[in-house]
């Protein structure tokens, strides 16, 4: 038999040591490292196994489909855009070729959480179709055209009180160097029947009442409204005149709190109106509470969990400036929000939830938690009350309910 053709991006010992000349389907759990992962329909055999202290997604698929999802997974990942990341791909000789992805920690599936949350909870979805139009709006702006947008090949990982998508299947995605309004809608309409037909089969699946199907299909259908305005937030050229500069603050404060970087403005004439001027507005990665804490506190977190953490320690500044009296230093509160906010409060909230998920991830919960609490009764409940609730039943339309899918992957050694 002819030896295969092998890229490894991640040369690690077991990895380069597994059986690539054989057809991946002939894998045997007595010689291979695979684990058992439950994962949704797909056209191509899917295993995974874990070695050298990494767990690998493994894909069969034909030569010319690997190495086209390939090259947009490495595009992909020099532009830093949320999907698995490709580790290498094995071409053997018969057109068969299997493409490897490091597996995504922490992600899970739409169908685990659905599963395991009330019956009809519209706050949840609201995320979930939230992260899909963000995913897609982050490809388009990129130039990707996905071709086959859907919840089954799409993993979503919590980040504070929002949820993050991420791309798993590239099979039919291309790479332009930018999409016309027509390839975007295209694209756009993709995801909305994809969304609508897995929600209803879910739905399905769960013995859920038929009476939920025409909401199910109204929302799915709305997510084109969510995906327009992201859009339109990110590439609008306002025209207004040249003494009302001070409306470039506000575009650029709307920017940062959808969690955009902007690296240029640009202002031109706008047309044949002398005092008029159109603002063009250069936006980077959508990591910009992210930075601002990294800068303030060492922490790296996502920016969903950025943007709650900046909140506490906006928090904590102003309680240390009421205490002492004196507006502290930038440096002076990150040392003392870490020391006795947010260490202690992380331990305390993984405690909590039985060292499910993450620490930041369970703060970000408590301190949710107890906003929600705190509202209700109008002062402060306090981090007592709030830890029974979050390890008890946290508020039912919370971002902490969702805690109850992790640990998503559910691994399991496959039986000999």
């Amino acid at each position: 038999m002819s030896a295969p053709e092998i890229i490894l991006r991640d040369l690690t010992p077991g990895l380069l040591a597994l059986p690539w000349d054989r057809p991946l389907g002939e894998w045997s759990p007595a010689e291979v490292p695979l684990v058992d992962v439950s994962v949704g329909p797909s056209r191509h055999l899917v295993r995974f196994v874990e070695t050298d202290g990494r767990r690998w997604a493994l894909k069969e698929l034909p030569h010319r489909i690997a190495r086209r999802e390939f090259t947009v997974l490495r595009r992909m990942e020099d532009e830093e855009l949320p999907a698995v990341r490709p580790a290498g791909v094995v071409y053997q000789p018969d057109d068969t070729a299997i493409l490897v992805t490091r597996f995504l920690e922490g992600s899970w599936q739409y169908r685990r959480l659905f599963m395991r949350l009330p019956p009809n909870r519209p706050a949840h979805r609201a995320r979930l179709f939230d992260a899909m139009a963000g995913l897609l709006v982050e490809l388009h702006r990129h130039g990707i055209f996905w071709g086959d947008c859907s919840l089954a090949n799409t993993l979503f990982m919590r980040d504070g009180q929002l949820l993050q998508a991420f791309m798993v299947d590239a099979e039919t995605s291309e790479i332009h160097p930018s999409l016309s309004d027509g390839q975007r809608q295209f694209d756009l309409d993709i995801l909305v029947e994809n969304v609508a037909g897995g929600m209803i089969d879910l739905a399905e699946r769960l013995d859920r009442p038929p009476e939920i199907h025409p909401q199910l299909m109204a929302e799915a259908f709305a997510i084109p409204e969510r995906y327009e305005a992201l859009w339109s937030a990110l590439n609008a050229a306002p025209t207004f005149s040249f003494g009302d500069r001070y409306r470039i603050e506000g575009k650029i404060r709307e920017l940062n709190e959808l969690g955009f970087a902007v690296e240029e403005v640009k202002l031109q004439p706008a047309g044949d109106a002398p005092d008029k001027v159109t603002m063009q507005v250069g936006v980077g990665d959508r990591r910009f509470h992210a930075r601002r804490l990294q800068e303030l506190t060492g922490l790296d977190v996502g920016e969903g969990q950025a943007s709650v953490l900046l909140g506490d320690l906006e928090a904590h500044r102003a309680w240390l400036c009421r205490r002492d009296g004196r507006d502290p230093s930038d440096a002076e509160t990150a040392a003392s929000w870490l020391e006795t906010c947010f260490r202690p409060g992380c331990r305390r909230a993984h405690q909590a939830v039985g060292g499910v998920g993450s620490p930041v991830q369970a703060y970000c919960d408590l301190l949710e938690v107890r906003w929600i609490l705190s509202e209700r009764e109008g002062a402060d409940v306090g981090d007592a009350r709030s830890l029974a609730a979050l390890a008890g039943r946290a508020p039912r339309d919370s971002a902490a309910r969702a805690a109850v899918v992790e640990p998503s992957t559910g691994w399991f050694s496959v039986p000999e």
